[in-house]
């Protein structure tokens, strides 16, 4: 077992989930435990001319799950809400106990689970990151070599002596991750870090994690964002119901989920997998139509493609905008656009409403496509932003016009463009040769 990092067999976890029994008779009962349900709230339980009865029943949020994990490797871990996700890491990272089956750990784990993981909010940044060091088995001298480093790349210099509880959650996540992926675990749990900051922190993210994964240390990391997943991990696993649906190379993973996942032409959003965890719920729907306004999934490069986007907030939520970007299903981005590129500031879109987005002349090859759409209150600060909301096709055509039909191989983009061919007159030996001598 020393080429392993993580050994997990038989893997199973049971919740007791207490449901209230109510037999509603009459009306006056209705009415009766509508008017005692404030008490309920309360925490006290009084039954009026109805009865309750407390009933239970079982709810697995894991069953049998096994895989390995090799020492520097990678593993992604993904699936729909409710999949059984965060209750695997929290198992791994000793917060829970499993109903049956065993998890097996080698080597010092960090784990960041979520925002502010592992801080006392009492403490300052700096006392944290001592404390988390410590909580490592580092003594004082090895945690004082990445001070400086760690508080750098976090970018909270400014406020490292001032209590946590002050920080806002970007700046919490920003040095919990600079913390767990600088200290140096031979374990790296992550889940969901790097959905949360802005873009320039995210792609500092997705840089350290390459680092940390070619230096040798095993990294389990869970996102809804398929992007993050292709570009790190080597393998992954799908998690349906609790149970390992699928298990093998990151691609055909990603493939599995995305099948089940993502919808074409319509999608209602506010239930969606893909919601970046931590952003608040108000992108309602998305939709894919043609010029006339009507539902289309199946598009032909070159022509208009239009997506309309609604949300809704609450009436005093200053929104700046909102737009999408596209990427294929391995995780390449191929472009975007947004409402700061089609407007001058200041940036302001109405509390509720829909955007609608047109591409003239769509310059995507044929192959199959994913949405991600966002609504902010900064064109560096989301409010609310869903992953792969949505997807379309786009099916070989010619294109050019020339009977030269385009496929996957040629890539993503189609350029328009000319060529003109030019004749030269032939030219003497001798000066060729000098020609290819020089």
């Amino acid at each position: 077992m020393s080429h392993l990092a993580i050994r997990v067999e038989g893997l199973s976890k049971k919740y007791e989930i207490s449901v209230l029994n109510k037999r509603h008779d009459t009306l006056r009962d209705q009415i009766a435990d509508a008017a005692t349900s404030v008490f309920r709230r309360n925490g006290s339980e009084r039954a009026v001319g109805t009865e309750h009865a407390a009933k239970s029943h079982t709810f697995w949020a894991l069953k049998d799950v096994s895989f390995d994990v090799k020492q520097g490797e990678v593993l992604g871990v993904i699936g729909h809400n409710g999949a059984g996700k965060s209750t695997l890491l929290k198992i791994l990272s000793r917060v829970t106990e499993p109903t049956t089956g065993f998890a097996e750990l080698y080597g010092r784990v960090s784990s960041l689970l979520e925002v502010g993981t592992g801080f006392h909010p009492e403490l300052t940044g700096r006392e944290n990151i001592y404390l988390n060091g410590t909580i490592l088995r580092m003594d004082k001298a090895e945690i004082g070599r990445k001070f400086d480093e760690i508080v750098d790349f976090s970018g909270v210099e400014e406020f490292i002596d001032t209590p946590v509880k002050r920080y806002s959650s970007g700046m919490v996540v920003r040095l919990a991750f600079a913390v767990a992926a600088h200290l140096e675990p031979e374990i790296l749990i992550i889940d969901e870090a790097l959905a949360v900051g802005d873009a320039a922190f995210q792609k500092k993210c997705i840089g350290k994690m390459g680092e940390v994964a070619k230096s040798g240390r095993t990294v389990l990391l869970v996102s809804h964002n398929m992007g993050y997943i292709s570009t790190l991990a080597e393998r992954a696993i799908l998690l349906e119901r609790g149970e390992v649906k699928f298990a093998g190379d990151t691609a055909r993973t990603i493939s599995a989920y995305l099948d089940d996942a993502t919808k074409k032409s319509y999608s209602d959003l506010r239930e969606h997998p893909g919601r970046v965890r931590g952003t608040t719920p108000a992108l309602v729907a998305a939709r894919l139509t043609d010029e006339k306004g009507r539902e289309k999934e199946t598009f032909i490069t070159g022509e208009d493609w239009f997506i309309e986007i609604e949300y809704s907030c609450p009436d005093d939520t200053k929104l700046a905008g909102g737009g999408f970007y596209i990427r294929t299903r391995s995780g390449m981005r191929v472009g975007g656009l947004n409402t700061y590129m089609c407007s001058q500031p200041p940036y302001q879109i109405p509390a509720h409403g829909k955007m609608r987005f047109r591409i003239p002349k769509l310059p995507l090859n044929t192959g199959d496509y994913l949405v991600g759409v966002s609504i902010g209150v900064h064109p560096n600060e989301g409010y609310d932003w869903v992953n792969d909301a949505i997807a379309f096709s786009v099916v070989q055509s010619d294109f050019y016009r020339t009977g030269y039909i385009l496929t996957s191989e040629h890539g993503p983009s189609v350029f328009c463009g000319s060529c003109e061919v030019l004749e030269e007159a032939p030219r003497p030996n001798a000066s060729r040769s000098n020609a290819w001598g020089a």
